[in-house]
């Protein structure tokens, strides 16, 4: 089976989220990763947890389909071996601590002399220039910095995403740069710098609060899980204890949603709600309605008033629920694949391609892969044995 990126050799210097999520995604379009870690300890995030068979969650998730290559890159031997395989490889990434791999001499501009063919790949917090180039940066610290805790959260309590959303983005855009650039490499023959930072990531998301309070408007206000605004839109508790979550587009389903699922017809005319706006004024008041409706019925009995009336509805779900979702295993999204710890149930990239199966294999053990690498590049055991005896792998 041929895959889009089969015959692409990816050498990345990563540690954490942006980075790993980035080559785990090229490993599984069929690129060859090699992630280089330190000796004895690898990737920090190796050591986030111990919830998946003594294993990190965030590791098993961003790292799988790869080779571990221990390597302490402050020793020449070990420097000038990684140089040695960067010469035979197609795309280098990197989210090191800013100027860690200039200093190494691994910038593009180094690089670029002796390897024209090279596509290089810096995620950083803040980007290779301006005043804070050189400012450390985490995903929670971004997130601030992007404005997301500003419009997430209740009215009283700002709030961080549950999940690592600057490192996703930016983990995203390097991937499909990379993408980009292999693609421009076919039509020019030679490499190229790819500069991706975590906060231009993140606020490229944040586009709609941000127009939202274009020339000093009005932010989005903060609204806990309903909609900013658009109304009604998010949770609302049934008379079981439930709760539901729905969410209208337009004036054809309010209408609908007030006569089927609310049994009041009259109520869609009402001029306190009679359009969007409206009825993102008066959220209070119109909530007040549908949750004395929904508190004289059951959680079941309101999702099957949605679904006649063709309204937008959702569980809250957790990640139980997540984890045995009807629609996942339906569509068969579910492989196994190896890891130090054992065998694990593994999430199949999203969107299916009919000519190339995802490659999914296992998640690499720290150095695992050191000595059939160094072997490649021409070390005999003899040279493997010296460096590791010298602390460099």
């Amino acid at each position: 089976m041929i895959r889009p990126l089969d015959g692409i050799t990816v050498v990345s210097l990563e540690h954490a989220i942006a980075a790993p999520f980035c080559t785990r995604q090229l490993a599984e379009l069929g690129a060859r990763v090699i992630k280089v870690e330190r000796p004895g300890t690898g990737d920090f995030a190796r050591a986030y947890d111990n919830r998946v068979n003594g294993q990190s969650s965030h590791f098993v998730w961003t790292n799988r389909s790869k080779e571990s290559l221990c390597l302490d890159l402050k020793q020449p031997a070990a420097l000038a071996a990684l140089n040695q395989l960067l010469s035979k490889a197609d795309v280098l990434v990197q989210n090191l601590a800013p100027g860690a791999s200039e200093r190494m001499g691994l910038s593009y501009a180094s690089l670029s002399e002796r390897h024209a063919q090279l596509i290089v790949c810096d995620i950083s917090g803040y980007g290779d220039s301006g005043p804070y180039r050189d400012k450390k940066a985490y995903d929670l610290l971004i997130q601030s910095e992007a404005g997301l805790l500003s419009v997430t959260g209740t009215p009283e309590d700002p709030c961080k995403a549950g999940n690592s959303m600057a490192d996703i983005a930016a983990a995203m855009y390097a991937y499909t740069s990379i993408l980009s650039a292999l693609l421009l490499r076919g039509k020019t023959g030679r490499g190229s710098h790819i500069d991706v930072s975590m906060l231009e990531s993140l606020t490229e998301w944040m586009g709609f609060p941000m127009y939202y309070a274009f020339e000093g408007a009005s932010p989005p206000p903060r609204a806990g899980a309903s909609h900013a605004s658009i109304y009604p839109y998010g949770p609302f508790p049934v008379g079981d204890g439930g709760t539901v979550i729905l969410g209208l587009q337009n004036e054809r389903e309010w209408k609908v949603f007030c006569e089927v699922a609310l049994c009041n017809a009259a109520l869609a005319a009402d001029v306190r709600f009679d359009s969007n706006s409206k009825r993102n004024e008066h959220r209070d008041a119109l909530k007040a309605i549908i949750v004395e409706v929904f508190s004289s019925l059951s959680t079941a009995q309101v999702q099957e008033r949605l679904a006649q009336a063709q309204i937008a509805s959702a569980r809250m779900n957790d990640m139980a629920g997540l984890w045995a979702h009807p629609q996942l295993r339906a569509r068969d999204r579910w492989r196994t694949v190896g890891s130090p710890g054992g065998t694990l149930a593994a999430l199949l990239p999203p969107g299916r391609n009919n000519a190339f199966e995802y490659r999914m294999d296992e998640v690499p053990g720290v150095g695992q892969h050191t000595d059939t690498i160094l072997q490649e590049l021409g070390l005999g055991e003899s040279d493997i044995a010296a460096m590791r005896s010298a602390g460099c792998i």
